[in-house]
């Protein structure tokens, strides 16, 4: 018996043939992706303590793990019906400059490799709101990925 050799391990693909590693989530049945860099947790549904006077895309604040947390409704950030009631959120927390942000989402899916050469520019129909937070649309199976920044989506005023 020879000694058997094992095959040289594949290199990881670098520069733009790379993959950037997303994670998928649903608003109102379009499928989003933020980078995973960008997450710092997901979590169900949480209790959310109303600010008042707040701006309307500002749910409120909730507690993740001792730290107070502002959570935005990211329907109504961008330009959404708001939720069915009933139809509970989940929570994908992200890190914004120094503070970290809830963004409330209707679903959070997979984790996902996108090659950013198959990334393309946002189309011309895409809402202005939603093309501001964009960096590009990806076609996952038989839908459409919209791909967030998370810092143009905390941006907004």
């Amino acid at each position: 018996m020879g000694i058997q050799q094992r095959p040289a391990p594949a290199e990881a693909p670098r520069g733009d043939e790379a993959a950037e590693v997303f994670l998928t989530l649903t608003l109102a049945d379009q499928l989003c992706a933020v980078p995973v860099l960008a997450v710092r947790d997901v979590l169900g549904p949480q209790a959310i303590t109303r600010i008042p006077l707040a701006p309307p895309e500002v749910a409120g604040s909730l507690n993740l793990r001792g730290r107070i947390v502002t959570a935005l409704d990211l329907r109504r950030r961008l330009g959404l019906p708001p939720r069915p009631a009933g139809a509970p959120g989940m929570s994908v927390v992200v890190e914004g400059e120094t503070e970290l942000y809830s963004l409330i989402v209707d679903q959070v899916g997979d984790v996902v490799p996108l090659p950013r050469a198959d990334r393309a520019a946002n189309p011309p129909t895409l809402d202005p709101l939603w093309r501001e937070v964009a960096v590009g649309v990806h076609r996952l199976g038989d839908r459409l990925v919209i791909l967030l920044d998370v810092e143009r989506v905390l941006a907004i005023g």
